[in-house]
C-alpha cells in the first residue's frame, strides 16, 4: 500500500529517522515541524494517516488532534515521550486511534501504522447493513446512522462498534478486542486503551453505562452489545 503519511514532529533527527524507516515500506512521508502547519496539512485531505508528537512548538499535538477531529476521521497515531497514563488517555479521548511511547523501535512503529492503514482501507462491499436497536451500521462506508442523523465515529470507535454488533449478546474480552483492533505482537491496545475508546463510543451514542441500551460492561471481563428483545 503506497500510503501517504503526514509526520508532525519538531525533532528533526527523529523525524528523519522515522521518514527513512517508513519509506522502506514504500510509504510517502511529508514532514512538518509545528502544530499549526501540521493541522493545515492534515486538513488538506492529501494524507492517509497522521503521526503527531504531543510536544510541539506553538500548537500542541493534543490541540491539533482536537481541532482535526472536528471535521476529519483520518487515522491519528500519537508519539509521546511522557510515561503517565493521563497523557495517553487524554490523547485517546480526543480521538486519537493509537499511540507509541518514546523510545520505540521502528519495527513496532511500522506495525502500528500498518494496522491502522489496513483497518482504514477495508471495504466490505458484499456485507449487508447491520441494524441493531435504532442504529444502522454500513460497513463499506464506515458509517453509522440513527434515523437521518449520522453519528461521527473515529476509525477505532467504528471498528469496536462493528465487532460488537456482529455478535449481539456475545461477551468480548478487552484482550480480544485489543487483538482484533491492533493485531500486532507488541500492542498498546491494552485493556485501559479499549476502555477509553468504549467510553468515547458510548458518549457519542448517548449510551448510559449505568443503564446501557447499546453497550453493556461485563465486570472483570469486557463488553457486549445488548441484544434486542425477541
Amino acid at each position: 500500500m503506497n500510503a501517504r503519511i503526514l509526520l508532525v514532529e519538531d525533532d528533526r533527527d527523529l523525524a528523519e529517522a522515522i521518514r527513512l524507516g517508513l519509506e522502506d515500506e514504500d510509504w510517502q512521508v511529508e514532514h512538518v515541524e509545528d502544530g499549526e502547519q501540521g493541522l493545515r496539512r492534515a486538513l488538506s485531505g492529501d494524507h492517509d494517516l497522521v503521526i503527531l508528537d504531543i510536544r510541539l512548538p506553538g500548537m500542541s499535538g493534543l490541540d491539533v488532534c482536537r481541532e482535526l477531529r472536528r471535521s476529519s476521521n483520518i487515522p491519528i497515531l500519537f508519539l509521546t515521550a511522557r510515561d503517565t497514563e493521563t497523557d495517553k488517555v487524554i490523547g485517546l479521548e480526543l480521538g486519537a486511534d493509537d499511540y507509541v511511547s518514546k523510545p520505540f523501535g521502528m519495527r513496532e512503529l511500522r506495525a502500528r501504522i500498518g494496522a491502522l492503514l489496513r483497518r482504514a482501507s477495508v471495504r466490505l462491499d458484499d456485507e449487508k447493513r447491520i441494524r441493531v436497536h435504532d442504529l444502522v451500521i454500513i460497513p463499506e462506508r464506515q458509517a453509522v446512522f440513527r434515523g437521518e442523523e449520522r453519528i461521527h465515529l473515529t476509525l477505532t470507535e467504528f471498528n469496536l462498534l462493528l465487532a460488537l454488533a456482529r455478535n449481539p449478546g456475545k461477551v468480548h474480552t478487552r484482550t480480544a478486542l485489543a487483538e482484533l483492533l491492533w493485531q500486532t505482537e507488541r500492542n498498546t491496545g491494552s485493556a485501559p486503551t479499549v476502555n477509553v475508546h468504549i467510553r468515547n463510543l458510548r458518549r457519542k451514542l448517548g449510551d448510559d453505562p449505568e443503564d446501557p441500551r447499546y453497550i453493556a460492561s461485563v465486570r472483570g471481563v469486557g463488553y457486549m452489545l445488548v441484544a434486542e428483545p425477541s
